[in-house]
């Protein structure tokens, strides 16, 4: 057995490895960069090692060399499937807790997997994978495959270097694109082209194989519903699936492990066409994920199997001692991923610090987090902060405990997909089992749902402006200590003030009594009575009410001065990020909606368009550069009316 193991991962996954690792009797040591130090995997570790970046092969092979660990696990991510890493790992005398190297390269390359897959007899989608890479002949093999198409990076996977196109005009740019992602995260821009798979749906196959030649399925997980292409909630097993379909999946997946000589846990992963039920003949390899998956807890919970364990086992060279049979499939198991993003804004990644984090767990609720109270949510890294894993003697059993253990989750700070996941497990479709990889694209607007009302915030005024009475009436002798309440410049029975509710100037209408202020009006609406919880931040408050939150930011009354004003013109960068790509020249004239700049945070990008027609005065950002949220980036000058081309002059 394994004696020490280091863990080259962060978050959850980082937290689940060490759990296992410790129930085993294994030393474990956990890196940390310096944007992660408020968050607890380090801590839980028997040791930790201070890295720079989680992706560098020598800083982490060294780390594992100086605290003496015999075998390093990936946990997820990139590191987990670059099959220099696992060189690295042997050439130092390390074990590598995953398949050796030319696997990794063999299926870590789409294109050379799907060759290989069609060798050895597994289905796989029409489309293109060669190796002309040029834009005119790619363009001219979407037209003969037919829109629409799927573009993707050869390499890597997690939705990067994903784009689907249904229109010829649209693919220029969406091969750029799909291009500029490849080549920032995997240092590859190649791609290959797939029909689209009408009503699609997401299956995969958990495989355990061992070096003793014995190759074992654990049945199938449904990862149908995504955003961005990424997956959001997962179950085991595949709703509506057959026993002869389950079979010959899991054959397939065999037959696909067999072909590459796997050893330890992957995943064999297939799109099926929904449409009319998955049946034979509408089922195809995609890719292998050579590595744990995220949503590997639901086919823990059915078929009571430690995945990590099996792992860390067959790394140690211990062979599987259960045949396929022995596996059981027990009840049903559903994951859904939080993550600190906001789904009414396209899920655009959202950080900062967590006020409050609050994950309860219960019978057959399983909650695998990664962040806790007081961590702070960099852009560097992804924006999942938990995982939450229902089960139950059927589907219908593992949705409500889903719902009932979401409904007690408590996260205050960042904006979260709560209240969307929410949303989703009571949606009477996916309760159905009807759920393809559109589907959360398709309903999003009713998914999301509306915003708070701003009136919930009454209650966290009001006991604001109490606070505030009490603090200046002690500070500042005089009219601060007046019972009957203040307006700087004058003492008066009633007054205004503006608070800030999620970015927005919000005026408030106060009214005073011996008994202090009270809210009269927010925005000129009378306060809405709420039990909503308030969570106190640094002068600002997040109230919590139906898996959604108002973050209400309040000015410091004793402030008398104005922030620099900036002008409509100013394009302002959406989030903090890397700015991968400038569009926007000073001097060039722009319409509304012209590309300006493109910034990536947490494994998103997001294109930035000019809000209104004019001249690019000047351009505040760089390629490759960083850049803060709110940050003047563009500024568009000269502003000038479009002119509409139906009554424009000929």
């Amino acid at each position: 057995m394994l004696e020490s193991l280091l863990i080259a991962n962060r978050g959850e996954i980082a937290r689940r490895i060490i759990r296992t690792a410790r129930k085993m009797g294994i030393r474990t040591i956990a890196v940390v960069t310096e944007p992660d130090r408020s968050w607890p995997h380090w801590r839980e570790a028997d040791e930790a090692a201070a890295v720079e970046d989680y992706l560098s092969i020598e800083e982490i092979v060294a780390a594992a060399l100086k605290s003496g660990a015999g075998a390093i696990h990936p946990g997820y991510g990139f590191l987990s499937e670059n099959p220099a890493f696992a060189e690295a790992c042997e050439a130092a005398g390390i074990t590598f807790v995953g398949p050796a190297a030319r696997t990794i390269r063999a299926m870590g390359s789409k294109a050379d997997a799907k060759s290989l897959m069609e060798l050895a007899g597994v289905p796989v989608l029409p489309g293109y994978n060669g190796e002309r890479q040029d834009q005119h002949f790619l363009r001219q093999k979407a037209y003969e495959i037919g829109y629409p198409v799927m573009i993707k990076a050869v390499a890597g996977g997690g939705g990067r270097g994903m784009r689907r196109v249904d229109l010829a005009i649209d693919f220029e740019a969406a091969l750029a694109a799909a291009r500029r992602e490849a080549k920032a995260a995997f240092a590859d821009d190649r791609v290959l082209l797939e029909r689209c798979v009408k009503d699609p749906r997401h299956i995969e196959v958990q495989i355990l194989a061992d070096s003793h030649g014995q190759i074992l399925h654990l049945f199938e997980r449904d990862c149908s519903l995504q955003r961005r292409h990424q997956k959001v909630i997962e179950e085991a097993p595949a709703p509506g699936l057959s026993a002869e379909m389950r079979a010959a999946l899991g054959e397939a997946a065999i037959m696909a492990a067999r072909a590459v000589g796997y050893l330890g846990a992957g995943t064999v992963e297939f799109v099926a066409d929904g449409s009319e039920g998955v049946k034979a003949g509408s089922v195809f390899f995609i890719e292998m994920n050579t590595r744990l998956q995220v949503e590997h807890p639901v086919t823990e919970a059915v078929t009571g199997l430690d995945l990590v364990e099996w792992q860390l086992r067959i790394a140690a060279g211990e062979s599987l001692p259960f045949d396929q049979e022995a596996i059981p499939l027990n009840g049903h198991a559903v994951e859904a991923r939080i993550y600190a993003e906001d789904p009414a804004d396209g899920f655009r990644p959202s950080g900062g610090r967590l006020w409050a984090a609050s994950f309860p767990a219960g019978e057959g609720v399983r909650v695998d987090a990664g962040a806790e109270t007081g961590a702070v949510i960099s852009p560097f890294y992804d924006a999942m902060l938990a995982k939450v894993i229902a089960s139950g003697a059927d589907r219908a059993e593992a949705l409500q405990r889903l719902s009932d253990a979401l409904a007690q989750i408590r996260i205050a700070g960042p904006k979260t997909n709560l209240a969307f996941l929410k949303a989703v497990a009571a949606h009477p479709d996916f309760v159905a089992g009807a759920v393809h990889t559109g589907f959360a694209e398709a309903k999003l607007e009713e998914l999301a749902g509306a915003p708070l009302d701003p009136a919930l915030a009454g209650g966290a005024v009001s006991e604001w402006m109490a606070r505030e009475n009490r603090r200046l009436a002690r500070a500042a002798p005089g009219p601060w200590a007046r019972s009957e309440g203040f307006e700087l410049g004058g003492l008066t029975r009633s007054s205004t003030l503006a608070v800030e509710i999620d970015g927005q100037p919000v005026p408030v209408s106060l009214a005073w009594s011996r008994a202090g202020p009270k809210v009269v009006s927010l925005d000129g609406k009378p306060p809405a009575l709420s039990d909503a919880e308030i969570v106190w931040g640094a002068r600002e408050a997040f109230v919590l009410a139906d898996g959604g939150q108002l973050h209400v930011v309040f000015p410091d009354v004793l402030e008398r001065g104005e922030t620099d004003a900036v002008s409509d013109g100013a394009v302002v960068a959406p989030i903090t990020g890397r700015v991968t790509a400038v569009s926007a020249a000073p001097g060039a004239r722009v319409k509304k909606g012209d590309q300006l700049f493109t910034v990536e945070a947490m494994k998103m990008e997001h294109t930035v368009l000019a809000p209104l027609a004019g001249t690019v005065g000047s351009v505040r950002v760089t390629a490759g550069k960083p850049v803060d949220r709110n940050a003047v980036a563009v500024v568009i000058e000269q502003a000038v009316e479009e002119k509409n081309p139906d009554t424009a002059e000929a």
